[in-house]
């Protein structure tokens, strides 16, 4: 099952019940994070808080590609500018108050791939990050509001655009997006941030959202600029290219007859500013 077809309620219940296992890992960090933790000791919580859920990371050994790496980390653990991809050894020193952590966890549960990921600030955000973060989760509020039965993925892509860019004047990253998936971590379709700036970037974007559709929503916003910088000679993580802070939200989402269904519902009732 990938990220288009027909589900079963059984289905339907397995995809959920992955979801959740993230949303409840997520609540954990929530009362687990905070100023003086590396990444290190965050993705060992990690691995540990998701063996005593019955569940286990789908992130740790991913190839993007058959010849490429293994990622190496249970978590995907994202600090300032590092937008997304970001390995438990991609910061050496201890977090700080101030730091922007977004925190990307994947799990495979029973067959079913849960994944979903929240940004966190350490301490009260500065106005800056506060309007950032604000930006991430209207943007995909929006987004998922957009999607009609029968109407093109572009919709999406659209209304994202039109907050974060307009209505908050930050930057989509462009060349990252959401995916469909099932019971593989990434399936087609490839659902852009962006609405296409010529023709044939988003081919994807014409396609008719159906029901039966799982699809991975996250919009991945740069302060400065929607360009990113890759590690060099790695796979991961990705920084943004002038520096500047960006945040990274997302849901597990479940196209159906009557719109769309969040299944990582809970994700936004957390707090996303952690104590210090």
């Amino acid at each position: 099952m990938s990220g288009t077809g027909k589900l079963t309620p059984a289905d339907v219940d397995g995809a959920y019940a992955a979801a959740q296992k993230v949303v409840e890992m997520h609540r954990a960090l929530v009362g687990y994070v905070r100023p003086g933790m590396t990444l290190a000791q965050i993705d060992r919580f990690v691995a540990t808080t998701l063996e005593s859920l019955g569940t286990s990371s789908c992130f740790l050994g991913y190839r993007q590609s058959l010849r490429g790496p293994k990622f190496p980390s249970h978590a995907c653990l994202s600090v300032n500018d590092c937008i997304v991809h970001g390995t438990a050894g991609s910061l050496a020193r201890p977090l700080v108050p101030g730091d922007l952590v977004k925190i990307d966890i994947g799990v495979t549960y029973r067959g079913w791939i849960g994944d979903a990921a929240w940004t966190y600030s350490l301490g009260p955000a500065a106005p800056e990050i506060r309007r950032l973060m604000d930006a991430g989760k209207k943007s995909l509020a929006a987004g998922i509001g957009a999607f009609r039965v029968g109407e093109p993925l572009l919709n999406w892509a659209k209304a994202v655009e039109r907050c974060v860019e307009s209505e908050y004047g930050f930057r989509l990253v462009r060349g990252l997006g959401g995916h469909g998936y099932g019971r593989r971590l990434h399936a087609e379709p490839f659902i852009s941030n962006s609405v296409p700036s010529y023709q044939g970037e988003w081919p994807d974007g014409s396609l008719p959202c159906s029901p039966g559709m799982l699809l991975a929503l996250e919009p991945m916003i740069g302060v400065g600029t929607g360009r990113q910088r890759p590690s060099e000679g790695h796979d991961w993580p990705v920084y943004t290219a002038d520096g500047s802070l960006a945040s990274h939200h997302e849901h597990d989402v479940l196209i159906t007859e009557k719109g769309p269904r969040v299944l990582t519902e809970g994700l936004d009732e957390l707090p996303d500013e952690l104590p210090v």
